[in-house]
């Protein structure tokens, strides 16, 4: 079946099974490659993409089941003004190692910020449960968090 999905303020047009998760028509539909798979069992964040603004992990949503929703990737957050923060905050402090988790991290972060524009370390901490990071960067990625807010880091 056709769904026509609003990723990144455009409307995509992707034929699939509406069970088929999000994240397989993200990436082997429509091509967009930041969320990545990690788990599959919504564990680990690494599919992490906003939905309607808030943070989902994309793995374990039926296409079908989005709707109208408005779909954000990490190829998208150049463009949110929060979003471009937190990344600038993950280049200037190099919080990746592998990378390969970031995009998930980075878009839990920016979901938090939208929210709570200065969380404290238990906020930061609560936000980013789920969000595995095999590089063990979360040190990094609460500074980073931090920063992004315009608090002092730790």
């Amino acid at each position: 079946m056709a769904y026509t999905l609003n990723v990144n303020g455009k409307a995509l047009s992707a034929d699939v099974d509406g069970d088929t998760p999000l994240l397989w028509t993200l990436r082997d539909t429509l091509g967009i490659l930041g969320p990545k798979f990690g788990c599959g069992v919504a564990a680990c964040g690494a599919c992490t993409v906003h939905v309607d603004g808030q943070p989902m992990r994309s793995c374990q949503i039926p296409t079908e089941s989005v709707g109208k929703a408005k779909i954000s990737t990490i190829e998208g957050m150049s463009t949110h003004a929060i979003g471009k923060k937190v990344q600038a905050a993950w280049m200037e402090l190099d919080v990746a190692q592998c990378g390969y988790c970031q995009p998930g991290q980075i878009m839990s972060a920016t979901a938090l910020l939208s929210k709570t524009p200065k969380p404290t370390d238990a906020q930061i901490d609560e936000a980013m449960n789920g969000n595995i990071c095999r590089c063990a960067t979360y040190t990094r990625i609460r500074a980073a968090i931090k920063r992004a807010s315009g608090q002092k880091e730790a």
